[in-house]
């Protein structure tokens, strides 16, 4: 596993529905939260949410319920995804450093989303798996288990909103951390 001395967090938040999406929509990132983490102190920098404003779909009240991210909110403060990726590149240098994320969904919808709207992918090649690396490390826990499960596990509290990505981002580094110091 391949580490940067800063590690950059992403969890992302997108479009999603009860059920089905509606004809014509489709699940497209609405937020993404990044924080940076040093990956010898675990002391958490630049922490923000970055807001989407989706192109082919409407925020359900499914969604608003499990983010709190409504339609409104991205109309007025969410910028175009492309945009949010030039944020990443220049601000968080994405392109550079090793990048982890909570499950491969977040690795998998930066990419798929990329190529969706032709825009360059932002993220260097180095990515870790929390989940998967917290079940390898882990001395009881031996299969993946949802982040908050995981702070249980480690007695830590999930701080913030769950399913904001700005909050997660946070909670996913202290998970880790722990990770990184008992490899």
């Amino acid at each position: 596993m391949k580490t940067t001395e800063n590690i950059l967090i992403v969890d992302l938040e997108a479009t999603c529905w009860e059920n089905r999406p509606p004809r014509g929509q489709e699940s497209e990132i609405i937020e993404i939260g990044v924080c940076i983490m040093n990956a010898k102190t675990g002391k958490i920098s630049k922490n923000e949410g970055i807001l989407v404003k989706p192109r082919h779909s409407k925020v359900s009240p499914f969604c608003t319920e499990l983010t709190t991210l409504t339609q409104n909110m991205l109309d007025h403060e969410g910028i175009m995804l492309d945009d949010a990726f030039d944020i990443l590149r220049a601000e968080y240098d994405s392109e550079e450093l090793t990048w982890a994320s909570y499950g491969n969904y977040d690795l998998n919808m930066l990419q798929n989303q990329a190529r969706r709207f032709y825009t360059d992918y932002p993220m260097s090649d180095d990515h870790i798996n929390v989940k998967t690396l917290f079940g390898e490390i882990h001395p009881t826990i031996r299969k993946s288990v949802g982040m908050n499960r995981a702070l249980g596990e480690l007695g830590m509290t999930l701080e913030g909103t769950h399913h904001r990505g700005v909050d997660d981002a946070k909670n996913i580094a202290k998970i880790l951390h722990w990770c990184l110091k008992n490899y």
